[in-house]
């Protein structure tokens, strides 16, 4: 019996294993395949209903023409008709219509798999009329200063913390204007095809629905007996028959303390009668902030937010370093370098602004390159760069707050005079404990020139007292006066100033409003004294330090290394 052979061609798909290692005379070319090195082929099967899951549609029209966008829709519309937002009235001819349209997301869990599909019915605001249409928009929303008295407070006496979230906030406040809106698009009523809707709660996207809220929610709260504070108009009070409890609203974001867990639970459940909401419990994530609890107190880190920022503009693999603003570069507007992206300047500023409620190292840094926004160089945009480099090699680090028994105010002021190159006017800081944690901080350029190193530390000084007025004003609501509060300066100049009750020929320029120190030293409500210059906490706002200086005042002031922490070491 004769085998025939199938005839083996000469192509590299062909060659035996043996040979791949050699290359073929005839193609000079050596690639990876010749030295057994393959990569394993991908291959994406999308089909159309991958497709479907994955894509938000920009249109009534796709979400309507999809099951799960079209069930989203449905759910949205019948919680507005359930919620009794608006009727259906005839168009007038002098009617003022506000327009609609529907906004679509997908919300994803931590994994990345997709949790809901959100429908969102929003109106355009940007067509209301002022004076016709809405009369006031402004909404308050808590301090951080508050939030930080508050919880030092709550961690001094035990205290138990409560976070809620209000469900579709925003159509929870009853308008008082007469605001009209065409048919949702998509959801037209059959018999009634032109009439349009006559609101009568706010809606997502009008300019009063804020503040609309924010009056339903505070008319309730004064219902059950709570107090509006005076230095906080988003802090309610209640102090009666021994107990206390403090309300902090941000939008729709509840935080909730007292010394009476009874009574916690007796108005969270009234409150999720009449609003719907969910308790949260113990806050963990509050505001963007991760709170931490730890043996000794509380952890108020924002790596995750950090980490976002990095990823974003391209920095999370650039090389790290120890301090934020290199010391020998002078900040001048006109440096001689070339302008940079004003609006990736301005963008990577606004992002950055918002880490400084938990990290007071980087106010000053913050306080002076954005006095560059409006014509920024390659210069100024290099020292923002480092700035992202810095939050790489902190990424991990908090603002701890203690478990202290004591709860007094203490203050740190300084001031950098003539530092600015351009119009030579001074930086102004402070820095203010309450209970021996950090509660209020800033890093500010007046707006005036001084002649003097005494003259800014006294205008620093100034700006220092009026906020311990404040914090002192607060903690009398609240029912814990505090001891007389400290302020120190390494100046001796100011503190002869502030004590001599005679004003002197080379201060006699200075407007009255800076005198208020003196008159609270004179009055007996604030002690001012004399520190070294070494032991001046509120340096680290006035200007660029040394790594070494500057590792060494960002662990006094309370920022420390939260690594440990997240890795589950409790501390």
């Amino acid at each position: 019996m004769q085998v025939i052979l199938p005839t083996i061609h000469n192509t590299s798909d062909h060659v035996p294993n043996s040979q791949c290692n050699k290359p073929v005379s005839r193609d000079p070319i050596v690639t990876r395949s010749h030295h057994n090195i393959f990569k394993r082929k991908k291959i994406f099967a999308a089909t159309k209903h991958d497709l479907q899951e994955n894509l938000e549609p920009s249109t009534i029209t796709q979400s309507l023409k999809i099951a799960h966008w079209r069930d989203a829709c449905s759910a949205e519309f019948n919680a507005l008709m359930n919620n009794g937002t608006w009727t259906l009235v005839p168009r007038q001819t002098h009617t003022k219509l506000v327009g609609c349209k529907w906004l679509f997301r997908i919300k994803r869990n931590p994994d990345g798999s997709v949790a809901r599909y959100k429908a969102r019915l929003v109106t355009k605001g940007f067509t209301q009329t002022p004076g016709l249409d809405f009369k006031e928009t402004f909404a308050p929303v808590v301090k951080p200063q508050t939030i930080k008295v508050v919880l030092t407070i709550a961690l001094g006496h035990g205290w138990t913390l409560h976070q809620m979230d209000v469900n579709n906030a925003f159509l929870q406040g009853k308008l008082s204007e007469d605001v009209y809106m065409q048919q949702p698009p998509g959801f037209i009523h059959s018999k009634f095809p032109h009439h349009i809707c006559k609101l009568k709660k706010a809606i997502y996207g009008l300019r009063q629905a804020p503040r609309a809220w924010h009056d339903s929610l505070k008319k309730f709260v004064i219902y059950v007996g709570f107090s509006t504070s005076l230095s906080d108009p988003s802090l309610f009070i209640y102090n009666k028959q021994g107990v206390r409890a403090f309300l902090l609203v941000h939008v729709d974001d509840l935080l909730l303390t007292g010394n009476n867990t009874s009574f916690l639970g007796q108005f969270m459940t009234e409150l999720s009668t009449k609003f719907s909401l969910k308790q949260l419990g113990f806050p963990h994530y509050f505001l963007g902030i991760d709170f931490i609890p730890l043996k000794s107190g509380l952890l108020l880190s924002q790596h995750g937010y950090i980490r976002e920022l990095l990823y974003k503009f391209n920095m999370y693999g650039a090389k790290a370093t120890k301090n934020p603003l290199c010391m020998t570069t002078p900040f001048k507007l006109n440096d001689g370098s070339a302008p940079t992206d004003l609006k990736l300047f301005r963008s990577i500023i606004g992002a950055l602004q918002y880490i400084t409620l938990t990290r007071p190292d980087l106010s000053f840094a913050m306080n002076k390159l954005s006095q560059f926004m409006h014509q920024p160089t390659e210069v100024h945009f290099q020292q923002l760069k480092r700035v992202l480099r810095y939050l790489k090699f902190i990424i991990n680090h908090g603002l701890k707050l203690t478990k202290h028994v004591h709860l007094k105010l203490q203050a740190y002021t300084d001031a950098d005079w003539g530092s600015k190159y351009d119009d030579k006017t001074l930086t102004s800081a402070y820095i203010i404990y309450f209970g021996g944690n950090l509660v209020s901080w800033m890093s500010k350029r007046p707006k005036t020139v001084a002649r003097s190193s005494t003259e800014a530390e006294y205008r620093s000084a100034a700006n220092s007292s009026a906020e311990i007025m404040w914090l002192s004003n607060l903690l009398g609501e609240l029912g814990f006066l505090s001891q007389f509060p400290t302020l120190f300066w390494d100046n001796i100049g100011t503190t002869y100033l502030c004590s001599n009750p005679v004003f002197h020929s080379r201060m006699k320029h200075i407007a009255l409003d800076y005198h208020f120190v003196k008159q609270q030293v004179q009055n007996g409500k604030l002690i001012v004294s004399h520190i070294s210059t070494k032991d001046q906490l509120a340096d680290i706002l006035t200007k660029p330090l040394h790594r070494t200086r500057f590792s060494l005042l960002r662990d006094k002031i309370g920022v420390l290394d939260g690594d440990p922490i997240l890795r589950g070491h409790n501390r």
